[in-house]
């Protein structure tokens, strides 16, 4: 991936005072994020092959990271997970100060429920966008975000 982790132009205004905000303060952004545990993750754009960087939570899980495609519930998933899962090499993960190429994976039936609920128990706003996602018959992902080597 490229070295240019510059947000797209049409990045919402949101997503980008978090970035501006995130790269600013060593990875810790204020307000409703105070205390959250956010991560940058740049993919690159299916169609347009633009650099897209989007603000997640994430799982701390061993030596990976792991984001949930919850999409606020919406009945699509998010351009990201979308991005990801067409280059799944081609991720770059910027947590705290430190910035690394990833590889992007499912998990597996196995861990989806754990993971679930694990997140859930860290923050509980997430049961609401599972809920919101089934109902819309869309089961979420989850995407481990590793190292590469």
């Amino acid at each position: 991936m490229s070295s240019n982790t510059t947000p797209a132009s049409n990045s919402n205004p949101f997503n980008l005072r978090v970035i501006e905000e995130f790269r600013g303060n060593g990875g810790r952004v204020g307000g409703q994020f105070a205390g959250v545990k956010l991560l940058l993750l740049t993919t690159r754009g299916a169609r347009s092959g633009l650099l897209r960087t989007t603000p997640l939570v994430h799982l701390p899980d061993g030596e990976r990271l792991v984001v949930f495609a919850s999409n606020g519930g919406a009945p699509t998933a998010p351009a990201w997970f979308r991005n990801a899962m067409a280059a799944p090499g081609d991720v770059t993960v910027e947590v705290g100060e430190e910035r690394y190429a990833a590889r992007a994976r499912l998990v597996d039936k196995a861990e989806h429920d754990e993971l679930w609920a694990r997140q859930i128990a860290a923050d509980p706003a997430f049961a609401a966008f599972r809920e919101r996602a089934l109902e819309a018959g869309r089961v979420t992902p989850v995407v481990a975000l590793e190292r590469a080597a």
